[in-house]
């Protein structure tokens, strides 16, 4: 297989993941099984990444990739200078909102201007990463842990801001009753350090589809 048609690359961790969740766990031992050799698989480089997250928030799937069509036309290579040579008022010709547009310049300059370390990323621990990312306007906890889960692959992410874990952990641990972030943290003590792995298998057991991001 030459590089052009190399599969994306997928968690180093994951079997293992596997194994030890459904030794421990008796709903990872129900779930696991049932989506066979599926498995969390990387997403787009750090830059492309976060762009997208931007462009969808608040609105609907299928507007997002409407708009993100119409990005990636105006800027088919997706790099910060590229971004930058748009300017405020032909991303906003894409569809952007003007807040999203200056998010996009935003993120644009923090890539080019050195004030974050992506190079670096790989290296630093999961607080670290996020606490750069979230200097940038538009991106708060949840997009900077969904980062970490499909673009770095981290392996013990919990996104207590998630509304998709959350009703995961309600469906599959408490019969459908509703459930605190206190409630999550107890059930995912259990979990480390495979956090992102337990999480992926609840969004699954809402939505077989896999998650992209």
């Amino acid at each position: 297989m030459n590089k052009s048609t190399a599969v994306l690359p997928v968690p180093h961790y994951w079997e293992q993941a596997k194994t030890e969740l459904m030794k421990r766990d008796r709903i990872m031992k129900r779930l696991i099984p049932k989506f066979g050799d599926l498995q969390l698989v990387r997403r787009g480089d750090p830059f492309m990444t976060l762009a997208r997250a931007i462009v969808g928030q608040q609105i609907s799937v299928k507007a997002a990739q409407s708009v993100w069509e119409r990005v990636m036309l105006a800027c088919p290579k997706m790099t910060p200078a590229q971004v930058k040579r748009q300017g405020q008022l032909k991303l906003a010709a894409c569809g952007l909102s003007k807040r999203k547009a200056d998010y996009l310049l935003d993120l644009a300059a923090h890539f080019t201007d050195g004030s974050i370390h992506e190079k670096d990323w790989s290296s630093m621990e999961d607080e670290e990463v996020i606490a750069e990312l979230i200097q940038i306007r538009g991106i708060g906890r949840w997009t900077a842990e969904m980062f970490l889960i499909f673009n770095l692959l981290r392996p013990n992410i919990l996104p207590l801001d998630d509304l998709g874990l959350l009703k995961g952990i309600s469906v599959n641990y408490f019969s459908g009753e509703p459930v605190s972030r206190s409630d999550a943290r107890e059930v995912a003590a259990n979990w480390e350090p495979w956090r992102t792995v337990a999480t992926w298998y609840l969004w699954r057991s809402l939505d077989p589809i896999p998650v992209e991001y």
